[in-house]
C-alpha cells in the first residue's frame, strides 16, 4: 500500500500503463500468430500483408516504449527471414 500521495498517483499511473501494455502485447502476439498461420498455409500475398501489419505494430510498440527497439528489430528480422524462405 502506498504511504504518500505521490506514491498513490504513481500506483494509479502504473496500473493504467500496465493495462495498456498488456493489450498492446496481446495484439502483437495475435498478429504474429496470424502471420505464422498464413505463412504455413503457403499464401504469399496474405503473408506479405500480415508481415507489414506485424512490423508496423512492433514499430509502434517500440516507439511507445512497450517493447525495446532492438527486440522489435530482431523479431521483425526473424519474421522477414521466414517470409523470404517461402518466396
Amino acid at each position: 500500500m502506498a504511504n504518500t500521495k505521490s506514491a498513490e498517483r504513481r500506483a494509479r499511473s502504473s496500473q493504467r500503463k500496465h493495462l495498456r501494455n498488456r493489450s498492446v502485447k496481446s495484439r502483437l502476439h495475435r498478429l504474429e500468430k496470424q502471420y505464422l498461420a498464413t505463412l504455413s498455409a503457403g499464401n504469399k500475398d496474405a503473408a506479405t500483408k500480415a508481415f507489414r501489419e506485424v512490423s508496423s505494430a512492433m514499430d509502434k510498440a517500440a516507439k511507445a516504449g512497450i517493447m525495446h527497439r532492438s527486440a522489435a528489430n530482431r523479431k521483425k528480422s526473424r519474421l522477414a527471414a521466414r517470409l523470404n524462405a517461402v518466396k
